[in-house]
């Protein structure tokens, strides 16, 4: 008796050899659909772990999205700064402004410099270099990165009412 309870019972005549083998192929079956199908603490956990990894994706990409947005804002200021820039090449006075705590000098002709002191020009950093443009363009430039515009030169607002606008200060008064 040295085989299988089946073995036996075919031997006995109890069962037939199509019997045999189809008990065989079933037990065979549920094992490897057993083994397949996940429990249902597994397929919780895959589940989860596919949630995390969809929302570091989506963070990612907002990340790529933004920096590529701000790669083409940079573009386009340089762009703007590049288009409207005013030529200095003919500059016999200088122009002094500071640049941070440094002291920069942009030798710049008589007109720029009246221009700028007047708020009609403005200087400011592109790249490595310092740059002459119109107000309006250093308005834009100010309003997306303050940073690039060091020099704008605007007229002060007046209050209105001014205590003595009707007394008229002498030419040759010595204080």
């Amino acid at each position: 008796m040295a085989g299988s309870l089946q073995d036996q019972l075919v031997k006995a005549g109890l069962a037939s050899e199509q019997q045999l083998k189809h008990t065989k192929s079933k037990k065979r079956k549920q094992k490897r659909s057993g083994a397949a199908t996940p429990d249902a603490a597994q397929r919780e956990q895959a589940q989860q772990a596919a949630a995390e990894k969809r929302a570091r994706d989506r963070a990612l990409n907002r990340q790529r999205d933004e920096e590529a947005k701000r790669k083409a804002e940079q573009i386009a200021l340089w762009q703007l700064v590049r288009d409207n820039r005013v030529p200095r090449a003919d500059g016999d006075r200088a122009y002094n402004f500071t640049d941070g705590k440094a002291l920069k000098r942009l030798y710049v002709s008589a007109a720029q410099h009246r221009d700028l002191v007047d708020g009609r020009l403005a200087i400011v950093r592109h790249d490595d270099f310092y740059e002459l443009v119109p107000a309006t363009v250093a308005e834009r430039l100010a309003a997306a990165e303050p940073a690039l515009v060091l020099v704008h030169n605007r007229a002060e607002a007046e209050d209105g009412e001014d205590e003595y606008a009707d007394y008229k200060v002498p030419d040759d008064l010595m204080w």
